[in-house]
């Protein structure tokens, strides 16, 4: 294990440990394949250009750019130099953009051609000056609104020499929070805690080796992305296959048969809609052995009839953006479907109640954890630091149960906890339980209060094509398997449910239809 309390610089880190196969291929993209020493080479050159630039050791620069090479290469060229990147979203508008661009104070963006017209937009509203903006594709593109192609850019500078002698504790880079209410958080990161993601996670608990070929549909923006596409596969010399587009069932099968990889990274909801679509490939087509999950918690019923297609495990764990990466979870060899597993070597996990002291096994509780892969804060936003990060522990704002077997089930965020008859439901409990039914695709689940002013439960309905049940029936599908209090009162169908940009369900926004609708 690395050494951390020396120099530790995160780029110069993965550099060193793959040079020993230049030829191998590190990244393909849409565009081709990078070898891991045209990364290196690449890298080391965006970390000259960008100190050539005038911009200084931890200042920032943003990164919106699509999942391609050029991501990789500017994200570990700036840390090489020193420099912060600040990885955004490529999903937003150019309000959140601006906002981003004011709050991080970036000196220069490193973009894709693509999402040009929404950066201009959003350097043009945004009350903060930009010194350089690099784009990755077309040179046409980029000249023609007044930027700077990246290829002949990047070309054009000598490979820095040694990499800055950052510390482990040192500012790395951000990634923004999702921002499910209010604006989204910076949340700054260190050279060491990508380090210690794939030290207690990729390689000891996914078992990641360099013969595998990885392919994650959460982009590299995202938390767990970043560790699956980037920390995780670099740290132990494999493949990475990268997609710009989004992760439509139809686009991911596609690199599961051309490409054949061998782990793949996805979230509940992506699960789901791939088991639907008539596209859905063979097993003998695809070269799966391992499927991760993240983002929510992940049905049962998704997971067996996965394997009972392909062949192979899908490992659930919960992580957050704070944390970076995953920190409780099930593990290849010990998978209890249904549960989100035990706590990973190296992490701390404590259940606690409203009084702040830990509750039994059986009982509902707050989830804390500690490791060395937490954020150092929430930048200028000293109120909320303080409430997620105390001590030495993180708040994760999520609701759980720990069995007597010590096994961790999912019971909701805090805020989407609901209390029945003075009795706490877990959505996710009932949503999972609806899942069950061969015609549900998807289910959400809110309170709602009756005409007595008390809360009941109400899902929202997806159905799957081709596919019909009634309210009667779903409420008797629910009693027959959970308590008679938990069973949805109130059940409405609709053909889609709002949802962030990695997937998760977005309870607040039902909520806010509801009241309205009232």
């Amino acid at each position: 294990m690395t050494d951390l309390t020396q120099p530790f610089n995160f780029a110069g880190h993965l550099f060193a440990l793959n040079r020993g196969r230049p030829g191998k291929a590190a990244y393909i993209d849409d565009q081709g394949t990078l070898s891991y020493g045209q990364l290196e080479q690449q890298a080391r050159r965006m970390a000259q250009g960008l100190l050539a630039a005038g911009i200084r050791r931890e200042e920032r620069v943003l990164l919106l750019m699509h999942d391609r090479h050029e991501w990789v290469v500017s994200f570990l060229g700036a840390l090489y130099a020193g420099i912060v990147p600040v990885a955004v979203n490529t999903l937003l508008t150019a309000q959140d953009y601006a906002y981003m661009l004011e709050h991080c104070r970036a000196q220069a963006v490193l973009t894709c051609e693509a999402l040009v017209p929404v950066l201009q937009q959003a350097l043009h509203s945004a009350r903060h000056e930009v010194r350089h903006v690099w784009v990755a594709g077309r040179a046409g593109i980029a000249t023609d609104a007044g930027f700077t192609p990246l290829a002949s850019w990047l070309q054009a500078q000598a490979p820095l020499a040694t990499p800055a002698p950052t510390q482990g504790d040192d500012p790395g880079f951000w990634l923004y929070s999702s921002g499910s209410t209010g604006k989204p958080k910076g949340v700054v990161h260190t050279h060491a805690n990508p380090y210690w993601t794939a030290e207690l996670y990729g390689r000891p608990v996914l078992g990641l080796g360099e013969d595998d070929i990885c392919f994650s549909a959460a982009k590299l923006y995202f938390a767990y992305g970043l560790g699956n596409a980037l920390s995780f596969p670099l740290s132990v010399g494999a493949t990475v296959v990268l997609m710009a587009e989004r992760p439509t069932p139809e686009a991911t099968f596609a690199r599961w048969v051309q490409h054949q990889p061998t782990v793949f990274f996805g979230a509940p909801t992506g699960f789901a809609g791939m088991l639907a679509s008539p596209l859905l490939p063979a097993r003998e087509q695809v070269r799966l052995r391992m499927c991760s999950s993240a983002g929510e918690a992940l049905p049962a019923e998704i997971a067996l009839r996965f394997k009972a297609h392909f062949g192979a495990d899908i490992v659930d764990g919960i992580g957050s953006t704070e944390m970076l990466h995953i920190f409780l979870s099930n593990r290849p060899g010990d998978i209890r479907y249904g549960t989100t597993g035990k706590p990973v070597d190296g992490y701390l996990v404590e259940l606690r109640g409203e009084d702040g002291r830990p509750v039994a096994d059986g009982e509902v509780g707050d989830l804390f954890i500690q490791g060395p892969s937490a954020a150092l804060m929430y930048w200028g936003n000293r109120d909320k630091t303080r409430e997620t990060f105390q001590g030495g522990w993180l708040k994760s704002g999520d609701k759980y149960v720990r069995g007597a077997d010590g096994y961790y089930t999912y019971a909701g965020r805090s805020d989407d906890m609901l209390k029945v008859s003075g009795i706490y439901v877990s959505p996710f409990e009932v949503e999972a339980t609806l899942m069950q039914h061969p015609a549900v695709l998807e289910a959400a689940v809110i309170g709602k209060t009756d005409a007595d002013g008390l809360t009941k439960t109400k899902s929202f309905v997806v159905l799957k094509n081709g596919c019909c049940t009634t309210e009667a029936e779903l409420k008797a599908f629910v009693k027959e398997r959970l308590a008679a209090y938990k069973y949805p009162r109130f059940i409405e169908f609709v053909d889609e449910l709002p949802k962030t940009a990695t997937g998760k369900i977005q309870r607040f926004r039902l909520r806010e239809r509801e009241a309205n609708a009232g």
